[in-house]
């Protein structure tokens, strides 16, 4: 709904109907984004609707309810997690979205306080805000904003998240706050996992860490590799900053994470300057940002300067306008994926959007489809939902053309033609034929990818020409091709042939972790098998073993337990286990345990690996690192103790060197290691 005229020419009567339904859109939206974590429309369009009961209630105060939405903070506590009183209220922030409402903001600051300030900028990180208090140095507590006044105690699934110190460096008493936010790769996972379980996706960044979050099974919020920006430092009298960014630095000593961009802008200009650079990269960033945070940086004017009911006086944040490609729809195609979810996706003429040219987009699942209302035809609005996944934001309806029809949803399987059926009300629709074409080809693709047998030379090319030519159909038949066979695949001759021969040949000698993640076990991923491989050893030992057991090892949690069983119990599973075996494929765990030699080089670092390697393939390096006792990440950051930088580093070869963090070149490495 928009205003239908300018507000001037409103009356009382019009502005208080209007912003009656205004309200109530904006609470059923706001209900959606803070308390489902799941939400109907994208950011700028909420923020467009608030802004426009903002400007009525402005022009009209009478018509100001206490219930409004303009009046409050946030979300509701929900059910299963006890309830926390802030002492100070966690307040939420004013938008902008122009350099002119800045320059208004920067005059009102002036105003108040009747000469120029300096200002700490920060980057607004795409997460959800939390409350930490520690005891003697001793973290005791953790909780959602909530209402801003009421909000949810988390301290447990806080406890999992590993860039949330335990314990500080000092023995202080204190409350600080910040974002906890998940990382985009983390997200692109996840929703892979989400899509595969036949589940909603999550819609950006932000509501997957509020999800993950609010979970009552810490060990599911363990699993989201969730991280954290600390920014404000409580009752700031008890410590020696005078500043922002001082308080910042204080809180980085304690040992808290805090982001490295931040920056003191004497002026407007140098405020703009930082807003061009970090909407320039904020597609290489490895988190999602939404904008940027002004705040007066003298904590003493911050003091002065107070606060509103609501948001405080001396900060506000600017919001990157959204990126966005118009485009037109030319097909949807159904998918099986080797779960038996059946996804339609999108095919577009092609467009360029931040860095990449996009194509394709997934629609998810049948309802999203729906609701969206896209047509084949249709010219479509497109985004990527964090940063990273192309996703329709939404069609645009005035130019449909004419007597298009509504997509059909498939029946049967594309595959293998079988009923298709939600299974204990899921969103997805899925295949459960166990024989289905599509689904035996995409789980073949993945036995023998990079990250489970490594077989180098077997893609998804080659796997469907083979199971097309009935030379494939279950993991064993991989170990039993003949070069003639082989012969038969597109561009294959004899050096070809014994190539992937000899790759499938030494992939039986792999470690057990690799078999465990080819398997394709729900829940079960690279880090997981590696878990599970090094606790168990071999094959026997986690086929036999009970749900306890798999429950009492460290990330592991009941769900995914019950999983492991249900799946190792199966006929299936145990047919395909002895198969595997004939075949001569290891079944033991042949890798060293994650107790690294406490006194080589790289043990307790923090590492990032950046540029192409000539020596290495970079998985392999992350995992010899790892197992030497390395923590190898994927963003340079104040914390970061090492960077190796192939040829082509980039933005993190810069940054480090701005950070003064040691750079290792390959040959370096190769010595060390």
């Amino acid at each position: 709904m928009a205003i239908p005229k300018e507000i001037d020419q409103l009356t009382e009567n019009e502005a208080n109907d209007l912003a009656v339904q205004l309200r109530s859109t904006l609470d059923k939206w706001s209900d959606q984004y803070y308390t489902k974590d799941a939400p109907d429309v994208e950011d700028y369009v909420y923020d467009e609707k608030y802004n426009d009961l903002l400007e009525l209630e402005q022009a009209f105060p009478s018509i100001i309810t206490p219930d409004s939405i303009t009046q409050r903070v946030g979300g509701k506590v929900l059910e299963g997690f006890s309830k926390v009183t802030h002492e100070e209220p966690m307040l939420s922030m004013g938008d902008v979205f122009s350099r002119e409402e800045l320059t208004e903001f920067d005059n009102r600051i002036q105003k108040n306080i009747g000469h120029a300030v300096d200002y700490n900028v920060e980057l607004k990180i795409d997460g959800l805000a939390i409350s930490l208090i520690y005891e003697n140095g001793e973290l005791v507590q953790g909780s959602t904003r909530g209402d801003g006044n009421i909000g949810e105690d988390i301290t447990k699934n806080l406890r999992t998240i590993t860039s949330i110190p335990r314990t500080l460096t000092r023995p202080v008493s204190l409350e600080v706050r910040g974002e906890c936010y998940m990382p985009k790769e983390a997200f692109a996972k996840l929703n892979v996992k989400q899509l595969e379980a036949g589940k909603e996706v999550f819609a950006n960044p932000r509501n997957a860490a509020a999800g993950s979050l609010r979970q009552l099974d810490t060990s599911i919020t363990k699993s989201r590799k969730l991280d954290t920006f600390i920014y404000t430092l409580m009752a700031v009298e008890n410590f020696n900053p005078t500043t922002q960014h001082e308080a910042i630095q204080t809180m980085e000593e304690l040992g808290f994470h805090t982001n490295p961009t931040q920056q003191i802008c004497h002026n407007l200009d140098e405020v703009w300057e930082y807003i061009a650079k970090y909407q320039k990269v904020r597609d290489e960033l490895p988190y999602g940002i939404d904008g940027i945070v002004l705040k007066v940086n003298d904590l003493s004017l911050q003091a002065k300067l107070g606060h509103t009911i609501k948001v405080p006086r001396w900060e506000i944040a600017y919001k990157f306008p959204p990126e966005e490609e118009a485009t037109v729809v030319r097909d949807i195609e159904w998918t099986v994926g080797r779960t038996g979810v059946v996804t339609p996706t999108a095919v577009m003429d092609p467009v360029q959007l931040a860095g990449t040219t996009v194509s394709r987009a997934t629609l998810n699942n049948v309802d999203q489809m729906r609701a969206k209302d896209v047509r084949i035809g249709d010219t479509v609005l497109l985004h990527k939902a964090g940063d990273i996944i192309p996703e329709i934001t939404k069609v645009v309806i005035e130019k449909r053309p004419e007597n298009i029809a509504e997509l059909s949803v498939p029946e049967t399987c594309p595959s293998c033609g079988q009923k298709l059926v939600h299974l204990n009300g899921e969103v997805a629709l899925r295949c459960i034929n166990p024989d289905c074409p599509a689904q035996i080809v995409a789980r073949l693709e993945h036995f023998g990818s990079r990250n489970a047998m490594n077989i180098m030379g077997l893609g998804p090319k080659q796997i469907q020409q083979l199971f097309a030519k009935q030379f494939i159909q279950h993991f064993d038949d991989l170990y039993k091709l003949t070069p003639n066979e082989l012969e038969q695949l597109d561009g294959f001759k004899e050096k070809r042939v014994n190539n992937l021969l000899d790759a499938i040949n030494n992939s039986r000698k792999n470690s057990l972790e690799r078999l465990v993640n080819g398997l394709g076990i729900q829940g079960v991923g690279t880090k997981m098998a590696r878990t599970l491989a090094e606790e168990f050893k071999t094959m026997d030992n986690l086929m036999s073993a009970s749900v306890e057991e798999f429950d009492a090892v460290d990330t592991v949690g009941e769900i995914l337990a019950r999983n492991l069983v249900t799946f190792f119990n199966s006929a299936g599973a145990k047919e395909m286990i002895e198969e595997l075996k004939a075949v001569g494929v290891n079944m033991t765990f042949l890798g060293q345990a994650t107790v690294p030699d406490e006194n080589n080089f790289f043990n307790g670092k923090r590492v990032v690996i950046t540029g192409t390697l000539e020596h290495f393939k970079r998985n392999d390096l992350k995992e010899q690192l790892t197992n030497l006792g390395a923590n190898v990440t994927g963003s340079v950051s104040k914390k970061t103790n090492l960077l190796i930088a192939g040829s082509e580093a980039g933005s993190k070869l810069e940054r480090a060197n701005e950070l003064g963090i040691q750079v290792m070149n390959e040959e370096e490495l190769l010595e060390q290691l």
